[in-house]
């Protein structure tokens, strides 16, 4: 038999197998007849669409957006810059 080794799981993989329950549970309730959350469809639409535009924003925000032509060429020797480096051929 495998031992677990919990000490050196990761936060990410806590809150992942933590919603996981959550959901089960909400799920559980729902099929008895129970309703858990105190949230109508209609509220409960509304939050996941704005935590979905939200999330959207943010990473637009984040991430690099290259539009223009200059913007572009920057990207790409930069790539150049990051390959050579790993490759210990740039100080």
């Amino acid at each position: 038999m495998k031992k677990f080794n919990f000490k050196d799981v990761s936060t990410a993989t806590w809150i992942r197998s933590g919603v996981l329950v959550v959901a089960l549970v909400n799920q559980g309730l729902t099929i008895v007849g129970k309703n858990p959350l105190p949230f109508n469809d209609s509220q409960t639409e509304q939050a996941v669409t704005f935590i979905v535009t939200a999330v959207s924003a943010l990473l637009a925000g984040w991430k690099n957006q290259s539009f223009t032509k200059a913007a572009q060429s920057a990207d790409e020797q930069m790539k150049i810059v990051k390959t050579k480096k790993k490759q210990g051929d740039y100080r």
